[in-house]
């Protein structure tokens, strides 16, 4: 069962809740923009049902609600950000901001951070790009929960890659996809309703195929994009390894099984050998590469001949990156945000122990 909720009513109990652990106003409505952007563009997976984990960690002295995010490294073009155990969704906006500055003064901006949190969806932080006429580009690393290829050990995270590109008459493309056949919030959803995992998820700890929603609980992998060797798995193993590469051992953040794990109750890795987690920002000034003007046009021309694509049969059209998300805000601010009874009983419990109730 679910509820449906205004999107004000819910921003006004996630920054309710942001400000209760001592975040300032500032970085209280950064957090819930950021986090319900999740939402509104349907990923019911990092929205708010993400908060009580926040909460929990914060609980655990593993988020800062006051950081002192400091860039301690720096070229033209380039930035280190020690987000100082901030939340991720704080720290990354933050941290994109200097890529898109660094853009507008030398052409690009690539950001890398350590000592971070979870930041919610990829796709928001790319997306601040847009309006700037830049290309977006973000991607983190995250709580090792995914097998290599042929490997029966956690050892990546879902690691989550998006890109913005801007467009004229045409919406934005924007791409924002876990490196995973299915990122673990999808399994969280399932599990709330107590619903099988479809072949290809996960796998149990013996490393045989498995439909059980809950089999991370009791010792299993999630697998790379491509599920199996037959079927790429050693593609979405790579791309995993990109993500976290650029966002962990480039900043100085933990990474592969050292990786801060996101439940609280998860015992903390031993002799890790970084600061918290890992984030990656890129802006592109598309005039750095020719006139925005001109390739906005073209970007409408490429976007506008792949809509026209056949679609095969028992398919209504052909979609671009960005299409379901941008079609599901407009119907979520318009009708509201759905929330199931268990995540609404999860956040009065957490709502409740500073006062307030969803």
């Amino acid at each position: 069962m679910e509820k449906v909720f205004s999107y004000a009513h819910l921003y006004n109990f996630t920054q309710s809740i942001f400000k209760a652990i001592g975040c300032s106003d500032a970085d209280a409505t950064t957090a819930t923009t950021t986090l319900l952007s999740a939402d509104v563009r349907g990923i019911d997976s990092h929205g708010v049902a993400r908060l009580t984990g926040y909460i929990r960690l914060w609980d655990a002295k593993r988020i800062n609600a006051t950081p002192d995010i400091k860039t301690v490294h720096e070229t033209p073009s380039t930035a280190v950000v020690d987000g100082d155990a901030g939340l991720g969704l704080v720290v990354a906006p933050h941290a994109m901001q200097i890529a898109i500055d660094k853009a507008r003064n030398v052409g690009t901006g690539w950001v890398s951070v350590k000592n971070s949190n979870h930041f919610g969806i990829a796709g928001f932080h790319a997306m601040m790009a847009l309006e700037h006429d830049m290309i977006g580009i973000a991607m983190t690393n995250a709580s090792a929960l995914v097998a290599p290829t042929f490997s029966t050990e956690r050892m990546l995270g879902t690691n989550p890659i998006a890109v913005a590109i801007p467009a004229g008459n045409q919406p934005p493309f924007v791409a924002d996809f876990a490196t995973t056949t299915a990122a673990n919030g999808k399994l969280e959803l399932l599990q709330r309703k107590n619903a099988a995992a479809p072949i290809g998820w996960v796998q149990d700890k013996e490393g045989n195929d498995s439909t059980d929603a809950n089999a991370l609980k009791t010792g299993g992998v999630l697998l790379p994009l491509g599920s199996d060797r037959e079927h790429g798995s050693h593609k979405g193993y790579a791309l995993g390894s990109i993500v976290d590469i650029f966002s962990a051992v480039l900043s100085g953040a933990s990474y592969g099984p050292w990786a801060p794990p996101f439940p609280a109750y998860v015992p903390m890795p031993l002799n890790m050998p970084g600061q918290g987690l890992g984030h990656f920002f890129g802006a592109m000034r598309i005039d750095a590469f020719r006139t925005a003007e001109e390739f906005k046009h073209h970007m409408d021309n490429w976007i506008e001949r792949f809509r026209s694509a056949t679609p095969a049969p028992g398919h209504e059209k052909v979609l671009i990156p960005g299409d379901p998300e941008r079609e599901m805000e407009v119907i979520r601010m318009k009708e509201g945000i759905p929330v199931t009874e268990s995540v609404i009983a999860e956040l009065n419990i957490v709502g409740e122990q500073f006062g307030y109730r969803l």
